[in-house]
């Protein structure tokens, strides 16, 4: 079971951290090694996407994680073997987190520069690979960030989006033993979310954490205030997820500005919750976030307002009123791409070891596993570093 007190611990001082590894990211070793590097840096929370195999790799990860716990503080990263909160994404309508780029190859000309392979940031496009014997994109890879989309010269590149089944994901996701769920949502789908919402309810009581993500929109701060009421009263945590800019963390550090700009939107709102920025963060964001003084420091005390409570979960404090601080950042595309060579060089060495038919996993390479971890501490510890002061 995961040790609730630590990540419960980072909300309420407001240095939490999350990886996103993709809603809709399916390629098992990169979630696994992600999950494992970032776990071993400090991460608060792994969000996967709402697939079993998905949840298997991630779970994977966080156990090899802990069997190196110690291995971790000899090296001087403050792990304690402590387990981050698993996280699934779900939606309850058409969102650009759940989709995947598609082509037929065969109607490339053989003259085309290919800009969609060199822009594609999880190098999910691929032409005449001999490794996966194949040409096109490699679906599992694919997060749908929709950047070779505008880039194809000849327009043939298109997008296929999927939806949560409400009745289907319910029990698929609590049977896995997950610890959170997200939701992703928009301006305008009540209908929508209350049915996911009453799929998921059953088990409410048995999640330590739910996240509402929702991209800036007119009425948009009624519409999520409306959302609380439908959820309303939870048991565990609730973080309002600002979506500023949509998988963008990794394009430069403009990005950046949506993401925050959004998170004082409903910070000033004071909604009930926990407020966590997401969509266009990246190591710009931290230094962003202190400068405009959004950050809590350490020993400071959220205020609270009028018939204010807090609950008591694990042992950890939780105000059912936000702050005025952000609680926490989530990292997406900016994350994995900063260890995307390392995933690289893992991946070339399962090529190499094809005739031994096994798949050569994070930890079996010391030299790589530590530079992982190394790169996710760099940016982890931007906000944890908050509090050590």
């Amino acid at each position: 079971m995961t040790d609730l007190f630590v990540p419960l611990q980072s909300l309420k001082k407001g240095d939490w951290f999350k990886l996103i590894c993709g809603a809709s990211f399916q390629h098992l070793p990169a979630v696994r090694s992600l999950t494992l590097a970032y776990t071993l840096a400090g991460a608060d929370c792994i969000d996967v996407a709402a697939d079993p195999a998905v949840i298997a790799a991630a779970q994977s990860g966080l156990q090899a994680a802990k069997s190196l716990a110690k291995d971790a503080q000899k090296r001087g990263f403050d792990y304690k073997g402590n387990l981050p909160f698993l996280m699934v994404s779900l939606n309850d309508g058409e969102d650009p987190h759940f989709r995947k780029a598609e082509f037929n190859p065969h109607e490339c000309p053989t003259d085309c520069p290919r800009p969609c392979e060199r822009i594609c940031p999880a190098q999910a496009i691929v032409f005449d690979s001999i490794k996966e014997d194949f040409s096109g994109v490699v679906s599992e890879k694919c997060y749908g960030c929709g950047r070779c989309i505008p880039i194809c010269p000849y327009g043939i590149i298109y997008t296929a989006s999927y939806v949560t089944t409400p009745g289907a994901i319910a029990p698929l996701v609590m049977s896995t033993g997950v610890d959170a769920v997200e939701i992703h949502t928009q301006v305008g789908r009540l209908a929508e979310f209350e049915r996911l919402w009453q799929a998921i309810s059953p088990w409410a009581d048995k999640l330590k954490l739910l996240a509402i993500s929702c991209p800036d929109g007119e009425g948009m701060i009624d519409y999520l205030r409306a959302l609380y009421d439908r959820i309303a009263p939870l048991k565990g945590a609730l973080i309002w997820q600002t979506d500023g800019r949509p998988m963008s963390g990794d394009i430069g550090d403009g990005t950046t500005i949506a993401a925050v700009k959004l998170g004082q939107k409903v910070l000033a709102a004071k909604l009930p919750g926990y407020v966590q920025l997401a969509g266009g963060t990246n190591k710009y964001t931290v230094a962003k976030l202190k400068a405009m003084g959004l950050l809590k420091r350490a020993g400071e005390q959220g205020s609270r307002g009028a018939g204010e409570r807090e609950e008591l979960f694990s042992s950890a404090p939780l105000p059912l009123w936000s702050s005025a601080s952000i609680a926490g950042v989530a990292y997406g595309s900016y994350a994995r791409v900063l260890l995307s060579p390392i995933l690289e060089q893992l991946e070339n060495k399962e090529v190499s070891n094809t005739n031994m038919k096994a798949t050569v996993r994070l930890e079996e390479d010391e030299v790589l596993l530590w530079q992982a971890v190394e790169l996710a501490h760099s940016l982890v510890s931007q906000i944890k570093s908050q509090q050590e002061r």
